[in-house]
């Protein structure tokens, strides 16, 4: 067993635990993420990672209620515990395997949208710790939905928060505080987006027009964890790629988002899966090389 030793609500359905995986702790990089099993009869939840303490060994996860499994998870206390925590999974930020003096350089914005904060606050941090400057824009639908708010403060040069009714900070979405940044004169050399693909998309179209290489995080999208279920399948450019093992982190200018988020609700349907199975063929399951389709 894998125990909570922290549980705390956020905001409404939105919670937090650090949770004892020492393994996990040991290796993991911001961008990476891990999968989570209640017990025996649990489903498997991919989350990315929030933050992690390898003196401690602990690892801290950031979830929202959107099905039973997560539900499920709000019932744990502290002394509980997950039957399986496996990870790190996916590919680690590229800003990990950046030469530091060269990202000193960089003028760097991080674009973070609701749960989305919890993955963008682990490479806000480790770039705080190694000395190169960032702004973040963060922001969701209301202040009452804002999360890490103080904790990013503390490791992002400039922060910047929006929600879209105005009740707390700037009034308006990350892409039109983002817009009104560069109005002002501000200048980017690389922006990091992660939240709901809806609003990644929008940054992508935005930052595409400004001429800012963009890097998304297709965590959203991803079910299985592992490549075998393909529901994470995706083109980016002329290629399909899958967010679990190839990712989770794209060009974000290169992501086709239309067509991840069709597929994505397709995807939740038997009906659905069956009809994407049709119409991808021999590439529909087992695309990433791994777990051998259907065989």
């Amino acid at each position: 067993m894998y125990p909570i030793v922290r549980k705390e609500k956020l905001a409404d359905k939105i919670f937090l635990m650090d949770v004892k995986a020492p393994r996990v702790a040991k290796t993991c990089e911001p961008g990476q993420f891990i999968i989570v099993k209640i017990d025996e009869e649990g489903e498997r939840i991919p989350l990315t990672i929030c933050d992690y303490d390898r003196e401690a060994g602990t690892i801290t996860i950031v979830f929202q209620i959107v099905g039973a499994s997560t539900q499920r998870m709000t019932d744990l206390e502290v002394g509980d515990g997950f039957q399986d925590f496996v990870g790190p999974l996916g590919c680690a930020s590229e800003l990990v395997e950046t030469d530091i003096e060269e990202l000193k350089k960089k003028k760097i914005v991080f674009i973070a949208g609701g749960v989305g904060t919890a993955p963008v606050y682990p490479q806000v941090k480790w770039l705080h710790e190694h000395g190169v400057d960032c702004d973040v824009i963060m922001g969701s639908k209301t202040k009452d939905l804002l999360i890490l708010v103080e904790e990013m403060r503390k490791v992002a040069t400039n922060l910047y928060v929006t929600t879209d009714d105005g009740s707390y900070g700037f009034h308006g979405m990350g892409t039109n505080q983002l817009q009104a940044l560069v109005d002002e004169g501000k200048t980017y050399d690389q922006c990091i987006a992660i939240g709901p693909m809806i609003m990644m998309k929008f940054v992508c179209l935005l930052t595409k027009e400004l001429g800012i290489p963009t890097i998304v995080s297709m965590n959203p999208i991803m079910v299985d964890g592992t490549g075998m279920c393909g529901a994470c399948r995706l083109t980016v450019g002329d290629e399909v790629k899958f967010a679990c093992v190839d990712g989770p982190e794209f060009d974000g200018h290169l992501v086709d988002f239309d067509q991840a988020m069709k597929r994505q609700q397709l995807y939740k349907t038997d009906e659905g899966r069956a009809m994407l199975k049709l119409q991808e063929g021999d590439t529909h399951h087992g695309g990433c090389g791994h777990c051998g389709g259907d065989e």
